[in-house]
């Protein structure tokens, strides 16, 4: 693969990394905001944005070789 294949796709990455790491945030913020309403559910949708965070975490520090 050329150089500049690589270097989009690592940028492609990282991006997704970052997309995923927001969207993760943001899900773990609203299901700790509305506990209330989720009740039973919490710790469900907080371990799956849990791990949203760590995958866009990883795929940021990832190094694309």
């Amino acid at each position: 693969m050329s150089e500049e294949g690589s270097f989009g796709l690592s940028l492609a990455e990282k991006f997704f990394g970052l997309i995923l790491f927001i969207v993760g945030v943001i899900a773990l913020y609203y299901t700790i905001t509305s506990a209330q309403a989720l009740l039973a559910f919490t710790g469900f949708f907080g371990f799956l944005s849990i791990i949203l965070i760590v995958l866009g975490f990883v795929l940021m520090t990832a190094k694309t070789e």
